[in-house]
């Protein structure tokens, strides 16, 4: 049974970077053909796909995020990161890492939760000076 964890700090400074870190036990980030997701919840609002690290190594991000966010791993450490760049308070939100399919249509259209499978606890980000 896949677990995810979420670890980062609680409280980012605005216009900081966010770095979050999922590490993943009882089975590896490589297995084809998943894709590693971050996934947030601002207070109040839907669930909001940001962005994904497939089987293979290659990265996809939501549009509205992309020229804010990478997203990278450590296949040694069963590991993969999110940084978010230039943080303001709306990135105030829970953040989430799930394992999907690739091409989930989450990464497309509406949030579909049943597209994840295995998902982290969740950790809550607060973006204030």
């Amino acid at each position: 049974q896949v677990q995810l964890q979420e670890s980062g700090p609680g409280l980012v400074k605005p216009s900081q970077m966010l770095s979050l870190t999922c590490t993943v036990s009882g089975g590896s980030i490589t297995t084809p053909y998943y894709a590693w997701n971050w996934i947030r919840q601002p207070p109040g609002k839907g669930l909001e796909w940001m962005g994904a690290i497939s089987y293979d190594g290659m990265s996809y991000y939501s549009s509205s995020l992309k020229i804010r966010t990478s997203i990278d791993r450590d296949t040694s450490k069963n590991q993969f990161s999110l940084q978010l760049h230039s943080v303001t308070p709306e990135d105030t939100a829970v953040y989430y890492c799930a394992r999907g399919p690739m091409y989930g249509t989450s990464w497309y259209n509406d949030f579909n939760r049943l597209e994840y499978d295995s998902w982290g606890q969740g950790t809550q980000v607060t973006v204030s000076s």
